[in-house]
């Protein structure tokens, strides 16, 4: 059935954020996100006021604007060293979208970008956009960070680059957002269009 909403949107109560202690709205998608952010912390042994979740981002494709939300971001010595995004689905289909991210948010390249869509996870090089490994137990952690720190470039990111990342992400994240019903799409912003939102 077309308009059957998919299982990522069904509310299952409220949670408690592991981060801020905030109350959420409990849907899988969350619990997904709440498991990765605890692996940060209790395994990568990052500190909680090190990572930044649920930050709104302006992407731009021409004349169209729209905001989207990045899921984590990792800061060490004042620099972002990570971002996180999490989807649910294939993880390849992912890559361009996130690795596109990485290049809006700050005017350097952030030079680790994770896929993941809960239960694996592709870590991947944020220059050359090359998975680096797989699985949610390679995950960024701070002694990992702490001991590659001066690899990092942060290379500086060029207009032109900047343009062809926030129209890559607007294709992906805004125009592929998936479609519910005829008034409202997913404010997740990551799922496929429905064969009639593809029409349209």
């Amino acid at each position: 059935m077309e308009n059957e909403p998919n299982p990522h949107h069904l509310v299952l109560g409220e949670l408690n954020d592991f981060l801020t202690g905030a109350v959420l709205t409990d849907t899988l998608d969350e619990r997904y996100r709440q498991k990765i952010v605890e692996n940060l912390v209790l395994a990568g042994k990052f500190e909680k006021q090190e990572i930044e979740s649920n930050i709104s981002l302006e992407v731009v494709a021409g004349e169209k604007k729209a905001t989207i939300k990045v899921d984590f971001l990792i800061t060490y010595q004042e620099k972002t060293i990570v971002l996180i995004q999490y989807a649910p689905g294939s993880l390849v289909t992912r890559r361009l979208s996130t690795l596109a991210l990485s290049r809006i948010l700050r005017p350097y390249q952030i030079p680790i970008v994770v896929v993941t869509n809960g239960e694996d996870a592709e870590i991947l090089d944020g220059n050359s956009g090359k998975v680096m490994a797989t699985g949610l137990e390679h995950l960024p952690d701070k002694k990992t960070i702490e001991e590659n720190m001066a690899s990092f470039s942060f290379a500086p990111i060029k207009a032109v680059r900047l343009d062809q990342a926030s129209r890559i992400a607007y294709a992906c994240e805004v125009d592929g957002s998936c479609y519910m019903n005829d008034d409202f799409k997913c404010p997740n912003g990551y799922c496929y269009p429905s064969p009639k939102a593809e029409k349209d």
